[in-house]
């Protein structure tokens, strides 16, 4: 009987370390796990599907949207009348609160003499630290060249962010709009040699192409797709979206929670926006 008493109440110790230990565990993964909502919107220069020019009525979409970390298409700095020649990422970044980074694709002379350079590309908002940023370069077939010929140039944005300790790199892309997939086949290469195949990564941009196009195959089978519902998530155009050429792409060790699209007419493009869990210490 002393035996059998003795037994049970080493198994009920056991049982208990062993408990306690898995909660323990469980506890500490729970810890490592940080939320965070990344948003891909082509912002049009600001210009809705209404025709109407309206920066605050951008900026209230991405604070209604919740994102913490938002790449950014058709960024105008100082650019063109089309958007009063607004440095529009400052005044988003600053309307919002948050951090930024531009990368533009074209970088000219200012129209008169004194007046700041005019660009345009693309860009990052983020409420978290943003610790590094490089204006990388891709493949493109330039839109202000008369005969423009396939070459490298910036505008693919590289940067790297801090999320309450999950460290992640974060990518906004434009890839080219024309239906020839000819360029695109070469930026995405691009792409997949500048992003190193370790690590976590976010790429977030305006792929001008749908899912199933061949050119964006090596970027889908390197990386997971966050759009997982089973309805078609169509982005463009905003008005009546018949395509989704807008994604969120993330490396394996992401784990997607959630995607959705919102409905805006700010632009011309609806936003993507989705929910993520990245690990502390990756």
């Amino acid at each position: 009987m002393k035996k059998y008493v003795f037994f049970l109440l080493a198994s009920l110790v056991f049982l208990l370390i062993s408990t306690t230990s898995v909660v323990a565990a469980n506890s500490s993964d729970d810890a490592r796990q940080v939320p965070v909502r990344v948003m891909t919107y082509n912002i049009h220069t600001g210009i809705g599907s209404d025709g109407s020019y309206d920066l605050d009525r951008l900026a209230q979409t991405i604070e209604d949207s919740g994102a913490d970390v938002i790449g950014l298409q058709e960024v105008d700095v100082h650019w063109a009348a089309r958007s009063n020649f607004d440095d529009q990422l400052s005044e988003l970044a600053e309307k919002l609160g948050m951090e930024s980074f531009f990368a533009p694709i074209y970088d000219q002379d200012p129209l008169t003499e004194d007046e700041p350079r005019r660009q345009f590309g693309v860009a990052v908002l983020s409420k978290y630290p943003i610790t590094s940023t490089i204006n990388q370069e891709i493949t493109r077939l330039s839109t202000q060249d008369a005969n423009p010929e396939p070459a490298l140039a910036p505008g693919f944005a590289d940067v790297r962010i801090n999320a309450q300790g999950a460290r992640f790199s974060f990518y906004v892309t434009h890839l080219d709009y024309r239906a020839d997939p000819f360029v695109r086949e070469m930026q995405v290469d691009d792409m997949l040699r500048i992003i190193p195949e370790t690590g976590t990564s976010i790429l977030a941009g305006d792929m001008n192409a749908g899912a199933d196009a061949p050119e964006l195959l090596p970027l889908l089978e390197r990386f997971q797709d966050a759009w997982n519902r089973s309805d078609d998530g169509y982005t463009y155009p905003a008005v009546s979206p018949q395509k989704r050429i807008d994604y969120i792409l993330t490396s394996p060790n992401v784990k997607v929670l959630h995607t959705e699209v919102m409905q805006t007419e700010a632009s011309d493009h609806l936003p993507v926006v989705s929910d993520l869990l990245l690990t502390r210490g990756n």
